[in-house]
């Protein structure tokens, strides 16, 4: 008898297992699975060409610049010399080239001679133009719109040749990078939406994938996969619709919402 009650009690304790996780599995939605990722973004460095002084910086951190607005001043003493030099030899050079011109017509000299005063003329011009330039170029401009993220030097101090001096971030530059297995590879086409989760941040944030990786790669030591098979993993960038919601470097979750994609359509990936 108590053999039945225990067989009895076995099958029931079973049954209410069964129950639950059938309505465990169809009444409450798991959602999309979400993959971990962070916001990275591609800085533009705004560099001397040569080495100099900093004399004037015309930005501060989180300052935003327009394409084409002053960021910096380097020290052009050395510069405004080189081309008042390469002016004196042009003007020389121009007044050689005018008395050779003038002997050829009255057929005392050469055509050689004009022809030498002549390409003296034009290296001159071209030296000058090439003075004036790196003249020019002791102001540097913002080459792009974006915010001022941050300055490497400040006025009075000594920089090299292709050292930065500013960095700026354009809003496009922002990106949110994630990795995901080989199954859900197929899944994914460039233009999908993505939605990001992350502390701190806004509810409705949203993303499209604008680069799928052609090469597999093991998963990041900062991504912690829940199956030791999914190593193996193709890392995924999405821009942002608004970036200024998002931080550099933030830890963010990511998740893939149904692609309305066509299957024949081409998908771009790197």
């Amino acid at each position: 008898m108590n053999r039945q009650r225990a067989l009895v009690a076995v099958v029931v304790v079973a049954l209410l297992g069964a129950a639950a996780s059938f309505f465990y599995y169809f009444h409450f939605d798991t959602g999309p699975e979400t993959y971990q990722g962070w916001v990275e973004a591609d800085f533009i460095f705004v560099s001397p060409d040569e080495a100099g002084r900093i004399e004037t910086l015309s930005v501060r951190e989180g300052s935003h610049v327009d394409k084409g607005s002053p960021l910096f001043t380097l020290d052009d003493e050395l510069q405004r010399a080189a081309v008042n030099e390469n002016e004196a030899y042009v003007t020389n050079a121009k007044l050689a080239y005018k008395r050779a011109e003038v002997l050829v017509k009255k057929a005392v000299g050469t055509e050689k001679a004009l022809d030498d005063a002549r390409a003296t003329l034009r290296s001159a011009e071209a030296k000058l133009n090439s003075a004036k330039t790196r003249l020019d170029r002791r102001e540097r401009r913002s080459p792009v719109t974006g915010t001022v993220q941050e300055i490497y030097f400040r006025t009075g101090e000594m920089v090299d040749p292709g050292r930065p001096i500013v960095s700026i971030l354009p809003p496009g530059n922002v990106k949110v990078r994630f990795f995901v297995p080989q199954a859900t590879l197929p899944s994914i086409h460039i233009g999908d939406r993505v939605k990001i989760s992350c502390d701190g941040c806004r509810k409705d944030l949203v993303a499209r994938i604008s680069f799928i990786s052609a090469t597999a790669e093991f998963t990041p030591p900062v991504i912690y996969s829940l199956e030791e098979r999914a190593r193996l993993v193709f890392r995924i960038e999405a821009i942002p619709e608004r970036p200024a919601d998002l931080r550099i470097g933030q830890p963010a979750d990511v998740a893939l919402e149904q692609s309305h994609v066509p299957e024949s359509a081409d998908h771009a990936e790197k």
